[in-house]
């Protein structure tokens, strides 16, 4: 049977990527100097040797966890989906194998050193929240795009993610080494862009028999989410070292927390039975992790952290309650199947706000000699006149800026980088529309993993639940509306056996 995981002819071009990348490793990447080995003897080997390791291997354990979130983690959060969970993990994995290597070349190509891109644990960090970007966006898309489609998208947003990133890390010299403002909103915006070009017909702009989820799936998701929930400390800390690293591990902890309770007591209240909702649970217990991103390494007391935490988690619960829906069914027809808007956008967002009032605070008397290693802007411009140097690395508005103008490039740094994701969305959706890449998904096709993947078909897999055997003729095929009735008869049978023994 025909379907449109069957033509070779995609992943045939998968596999010409992948010996591209093979050729542009080749030529283009080497080990950073750090790594390469030096021509020291006796007790100067042994000294370099022994100040390598302190510098390098304490950032593995982060590295580890870091991936950890990203093939487990991200990978079991989507397993919610009933008939997905093929897709859900296995395409985690292909995207997130490709777009690293992607990403690896695209960010490199900011940071070439004669000609080549210097490779180093803190370059696969970099890679790997990369990819979580574009997993982000496929949580909007889950469900309704073909692999390839997938594949695509990542290759175009990596892209235009190295691009926001460089704009906003070097030369805007923003804050956010959470990834809240660069990869969470730019994430969850991409993807929603491309699922808004992508949207469902009129008739379609309802969630499905298939877009649900079951309990068996449901249990599968909480994995992911514990996983994330627990790692969630190291990403927002990996790209800091000392005291900022503990800050941020101790803010993301606490953020966390009082976001899980918080979720927790929002979904009781806001369901209609007054019960706890899995949805709220697998996704609003992370968002404190995302809505202190930008500002895990700040001085924001640990009842900052906590109050993050818990709008975080209250707007995170009533966007799933009422924005999703609202999205899905009104005149913008936009589907959210994974909630990224609620889980990455809105804390994301919250995360840039709290980052421009704590910026615009910022003082020597609170930081101290961190201040301009955390505000590198915030630094004093250098005046060759009064016998100095002028610094050579370019900064938009120059070094010497003041607390209030560090708050400023912080707000503008959000809204530049949900602008460029939602042009580079809407782009991109526009590329995956062509019938070149598949066009729009049938319905009958979306949300399954049949069409990829070498399943049991549906109609089987419920036909061999019910079939009785039977000794001597063909098994008979029960429906799936006879085995109630079926099962309350042997139990009146087995009750009335059991009253007669008994007498």
């Amino acid at each position: 049977m025909h379907t449109p995981g069957s033509s070779v002819a995609g992943y045939g071009l998968l596999l010409v990527v992948q010996i591209v990348f093979v050729i542009v490793f080749g030529f283009f990447t080497d080990y950073s100097k750090e790594l390469l080995p030096k021509n020291v003897t006796g007790i100067g080997l042994e000294a370099s040797h022994g100040a390598a390791e302190e510098k390098y291997l304490p950032k593995y354990p982060h590295f580890q966890d870091i991936h950890v979130m990203i093939f487990i983690g991200f990978a079991f959060l989507m397993t919610f989906l009933k008939r997905y969970g093929f897709s859900a993990s296995g395409l985690n994995l292909l995207v997130g194998a490709l777009v690293i290597q992607w990403a690896i070349i695209m960010r490199g190509c900011y940071e070439m050193e004669d000609g080549r891109i210097p490779l180093s644990l803190d370059n696969l960090i970099g890679a790997d929240i990369a990819a979580a970007a574009v997993l982000i966006s496929m949580g909007a898309l889950l469900g309704r795009t073909t692999p390839m489609q997938l594949l695509i998208m990542g290759i175009f947003e990596i892209a235009i993610f190295a691009a926001n990133e460089y704009l906003q890390l070097d030369l805007m010299k923003v804050a956010d080494v959470g990834g809240s403002i660069t990869v969470h909103a730019f994430g969850a915006y991409f993807g929603l862009a491309v699922s808004f070009v992508m949207r469902p017909s009129k008739e379609n702009a309802k969630a499905g028999p298939m877009e649900g989820s079951s309990y068996s799936s449901d249990i599968t998701a909480m994995i992911g989410t514990i996983f994330l929930w627990i790692f969630w400390p190291s990403f927002n800390s990996a790209l800091v070292d000392g005291a900022d690293q503990e800050r941020a591990i101790i803010n993301t902890y606490l953020s966390l927390a009082g976001a899980t309770v918080t979720t927790f007591a929002i979904s009781a209240l806001v369901s209609h039975e007054k019960k706890f909702d899995m949805v709220h649970v697998q996704n609003s217990t992370l968002a404190g992790g995302v809505a202190v991103g930008s500002i895990c390494n700040l001085m924001i007391h640990p009842f900052g952290a906590l109050l993050v935490g818990v709008i975080a988690g209250v707007i995170s619960v009533l966007g799933y309650r009422f924005l999703t829906p609202a999205m899905l069914s009104g005149g913008l027809r936009l589907s959210d199947t994974c909630g990224v808007n609620n889980l990455h956008g809105m804390p994301a967002l919250l995360s840039a706000i709290f980052s421009a009032i704590y910026a615009s605070m910022a003082t020597t008397e609170t930081y101290g000699s961190s201040l301009t290693t955390i505000f590198p802007a915030m630094a004093p411009a250098v005046n060759s006149t009064m016998g100095g140097h002028e610094s050579e690395e370019f900064v938009i508005g120059g070094f010497g800026r003041t607390a209030a103008k560090q708050g400023a490039y912080q707000l503008l740094a959000i809204l530049l980088t949900v602008l460029i994701a939602i042009v580079g969305g809407l782009f991109t959706g526009l590329v995956l529309r062509c019938n070149l890449f598949g066009a729009v998904l049938p319905a009958r096709h979306q949300f399954l993993d049949d069409p990829w993947w070498n399943v049991e078909p549906l109609e089987t897999t419920v036909e061999s639940v019910v079939t009785v055997p039977r000794a001597g003729p063909p098994p008979v095929a029960v429906t799936s509306k006879q085995v109630p009735f079926i099962i309350l008869k042997a139990d009146i049978i087995f009750k009335r056996a059991k009253k007669r023994f008994s007498k």
